[in-house]
């Protein structure tokens, strides 16, 4: 049976996923944080881990290696969004979304490289908040734009072994929370898309599961936009 890390696993797009690998095969060994995930299921072990502490990040390596010979897939989809304005933004702010977005997701990489197994797959979930240049949010866009550049480097990093790192940049996500928005809120931002709705969060897991599936896709970063202008 071929393993699978999947970071913020237990909800929304990251459970998504976790069961299409499920469907697929995969063990799942997922990281959360916040109340207990209680929802039981075959081959899918969830860890409560705070990918801002590093002393978290290295105790759950030490239980994925102590459980597998391989890791064949690892899915880096946690993220963190502080939203400040440049000079309100604090060294705190800073530093916890670095290591949550890029720092812990970078360390699971490397600790776990050894276990990684040729063909195996490396995807990113990233918003486009790395694409363009942000003032209002400076700090979300550069750390996005580093996960742009990690996957790009990553990819010497594996040449030759028929290993593939890509990342997925969404725009807007059809997620629970938007059904409380008022009509008028929720008609405007569809409008502000050339297809006028939200990617329902199926449309995003068939992306990360195009890339599980295509052995040729490598280094790229697939944008999930729906013409946002």
């Amino acid at each position: 049976m071929k393993n699978a890390i999947i970071t913020d696993g237990t909800s929304g797009i990251g459970l998504r996923v976790a069961k299409m690998l499920l469907e697929k095969g995969y063990r799942i060994y997922a990281t959360y944080v916040g109340p207990e995930f209680k929802e039981k299921i075959d081959n899918f072990f969830p860890m409560n881990v705070n990918l801002a502490s590093r002393e978290e990040v290295h105790g759950f390596l030490q239980t994925v290696k102590s459980q597998c010979d391989t890791i064949d897939c690892i899915v880096c989809n946690a993220g963190m969004t502080i939203c400040k304005s440049f000079t309100e933004t604090t060294d705190s702010d800073w530093d916890k979304m670095m290591e949550v977005t890029v720092n812990s997701h970078y360390i699971i990489i490397r600790e776990l490289f050894t276990l990684i197994p040729h063909d195996s797959r490396i995807i990113f979930n990233e918003f486009q908040m790395g694409l363009p240049s942000q003032a209002n949010a400076l700090s979300n866009g550069v750390t996005k734009a580093i996960v742009h550049a990690l996957v790009s480097n990553l990819v010497k990093v594996f040449e030759g072994t028929g290993t593939t790192v890509n990342a997925i940049a969404p725009n807007f996500i059809e997620k629970s929370w938007q059904k409380d928005k008022p009509e008028q809120v929720k008609q405007k931002t569809d409008n502000e898309t050339t297809i006028h709705r939200f990617t329902p969060v199926i449309e995003f897991v068939d992306a990360i599961r195009f890339c599980v599936d295509n052995s040729s896709i490598n280094g790229s970063l697939i944008e999930v936009n729906l013409d946002y202008s």
